[in-house]
């Protein structure tokens, strides 16, 4: 270091060598020396010190200074070669002043590179695209868009595609739509609606923003697509609930000869678990087998979920067992399939087999296990990981953890406790909190509390339609039919619609979707018969129509006949007709399973051996000869 300190002072004079400290000597130590030349020197022949002369000038060759700039690893070292390249005249060189900028950027202080953006009187394409795509990164998108306002204003006429992704990003992640279809205008404006780094970006922008038609549209048109948007394609229509355009799209992806990678098949796992379509699950699972992905972590842990959620637990712990490495979020996945599957003791028999392993448990670790809790009755355990979470592990409970809890009390009827739990809570309150008791208090007919919980649940989210459905189901099963009119009477003048409830089975690798009363489905005669002739049977099996779940003010006849065309019958009438004999039968629901098609389940599975295993909006129920896994506790 010393040496080159005097290698240094040799070269510059005193106002520059004020710039320079042992950090910014380090990161330009390979080039410092390159800097210098000697115009006239001359050794004397007793001495290895060099005596100058004539004047040592400073070399003007922009490259090395950008070469001292990529050296640089800490904020200390950037500022100082900036005063180097300040001193030295430098900053004028428009390739030296971006290379400054693209590492100020780099590195997120974006304080000191508009700083420089600012004095610089030249710029030019790589300039603006550096500080807008700088202020894009980490996430200033009101700089990222006031800049590139700036850039237009500028007069250049056509931003070109390196700028224009970094704001299209910035559209994305903003989810800002207004000023997407601005920039979209200008792309077509600038004739860069072919490009393809361009499209991409807005493909995934409009898919971000959940405006799925137009990211379909412009995918459409693309004439070149890579694996990238194929991928973010694929990932769009499961967010947006339609899984089963994922799947085709992948069947689409491979038969043009895209060859997809591990993100892409993370994404295909993630839309066939959203689908829950089991065999799906079987020909993505093979399709990873026989194209040799290996399962890491990621992959591994999309995979149990993908399973999880498909209805096979038990497939899910085979890819469990297969995968050589395992990190928290595997083991909580695994935690968490066995308790949607309602098996809570196999999800707590796992948490010493993780700390053993020398995994420590996390929030969601904590989470998936209160859940597992919550869904199997198991109240003393839940309550003692939740008091272990800071105390043992010093993990600090959320909002979501308190949630587990108001579940758990309130499914077990102990809602004094799960209220006061509430009230002595030191953290924000969300409606998924206040939802939790209000259903437990459904559960239970507890009216009263009931209307506590609705309070606080109307000041948080007062057009949500599921909060004024529960309430009115609440006042229904108390016979409060005035109050009913009153709850309907207020969504109406809201504007608040019911969430349809919808159920769908696959058969024969496609999807069929039922609604209440559905009349569409080409098979619609046999299902009706095929329910007709299981009331009979069910009848002489001892099941009896609960109607209390039929919330109307009508006759007992009318329940029943509405009771017989609940989406999930009409799925599994189907399932009977069109699947073979003792195989199981897989639904899907998109809203929590009623008491009495619960009920109707179970003695289905008994008088036709047949397995049912349906998957609703909280968890998996599997109906094997006239018993749930549940325990008829959900």
């Amino acid at each position: 270091m010393f040496k080159l300190r005097r290698k240094c002072s040799s070269v510059f004079n005193h106002e520059n060598l004020r710039f320079l400290s042992a950090s910014a000597v380090a990161a330009m130590e390979d080039t410092l020396p390159q800097l210098c030349v000697h115009h006239e020197t001359s050794i004397n022949s007793n001495s290895q010190t060099p005596t100058l002369e004539s004047p040592i000038s400073i070399s003007l060759d922009p490259l090395l200074y950008i070469s001292a700039l990529l050296k640089c690893n800490n904020v200390l070292q950037i500022r100082e070669v900036h005063g180097q390249v300040t001193a030295s005249g430098m900053l004028h060189n428009l390739d030296v002043a971006n290379k400054l900028l693209y590492i100020y950027a780099q590195h997120k202080l974006l304080t000191d590179a508009y700083a420089l953006f600012g004095d610089m009187k030249e710029r030019d394409a790589v300039t603006w695209s550096v500080i807008v795509g700088g202020f894009a990164k980490i996430g200033d998108y009101s700089n990222c868009f006031g800049t590139f306002r700036e850039l237009i204003r500028f007069g250049i006429p056509r931003p070109g595609n390196y700028i224009l992704p970094s704001v299209i990003r910035a559209c994305r992640e903003s989810v800002d739509l207004v000023m997407g279809k601005s920039v979209h205008d200008l792309v077509v404006k600038s004739g860069l609606d072919l490009d393809h780094f361009v499209c991409a970006a807005l493909v995934d922008m409009y898919a971000k923003c959940r405006v799925i038609e137009d990211a379909r549209k412009l995918f459409d048109e693309m004439p070149k697509k890579d694996l990238v948007t194929w991928t973010v394609m694929i990932g769009a229509f499961a967010d947006c609930g339609n899984a089963n355009e994922s799947m085709a799209l992948f069947d689409r992806m491979t038969d043009v000869g895209v060859v997809p990678d591990k993100i892409a098949m993370v994404t295909v796992v993630y839309a066939c678990a959203k689908l829950g379509a089991m065999n799906k699950a079987k020909l993505v699972d093979d399709y990873i087998y026989r194209n040799r992905f290996s399962l890491d972590v990621i992959l591994g842990t999309a995979m149990i979920d993908m399973y999880s959620k498909c209805g096979s637990v038990d497939s899910a712990r085979k890819i469990f067992d297969r995968m050589r490495n395992r990190n928290v979020i595997s083991w909580s996945a695994m935690i968490a399939a066995y308790g949607y599957h309602g098996q809570g003791r196999k999800a707590l028999d796992l948490f010493p087999m993780m700390l053993s392993s020398g995994i420590s448990p996390n929030k969601i670790t904590f989470l998936s296990l209160l859940y597992a809790c919550s869904h199997a009755g198991l109240v003393e355990e839940g309550l003692q990981l939740f008091s272990s979470m800071l105390d043992d592990y010093g993990v600090r409970p959320n909002v979501k953890h308190y949630t587990c809890m108001v579940d758990l009390l309130g499914r077990a009827g102990r809602l004094d406790e799960a209220f006061h739990l509430i009230e002595e809570m030191t953290i924000e309150k969300d409606e998924g909190l206040w939802g939790a008791m209000l259903a437990a208090c459904r559960i239970h007919k507890h009216v009263d509390m009931a209307e506590k919980a609705a309070k606080s649940l109307l000041e948080l989210q007062p057009q949500n339609p599921g909060l004024y459905v529960l309430l009115s189901n609440i006042y229904a099963n108390a016979g409060r039919w005035e109050d009913v009119a009153m709850i309907r009477y207020l969504m109406t003048q809201r504007r608040l619609k019911k969430i349809p409830g919808w159920t769908w089975i696959e058969v024969g690798n496609k999807i069929h979707q039922f609604g209440v009363g559905d009349n569409t489905h080409p098979c619609a005669k046999e299902i009706y018969g095929m329910l007709r002739g299981l009331s009979k049977k069910l009848e002489l099996a001892g099941y009896v129509p609960d109607t209390n779940f039929v919330l109307h003010d009508v006759d007992e006849e009318v329940k029943i006949g509405i009771l017989n065309t609940h989406s999930e019958r009409l799925a599994i009438a189907f399932g009977l007709i069109a699947t073979p004999e003792g195989t199981p039968i897989r639904i899907m629901k998109n809203l929590r399973v009623c008491g009495d098609c619960h009920t109707f389940c179970k003695f289905v599975s008994a008088i036709t051996h047949r397995m049912i295993i349906v998957r609703d909006a909280n968890r998996f129920h599997h109906f094997e000869d006239g018993v749930c896994s549940c325990g008829d506790y959900w």
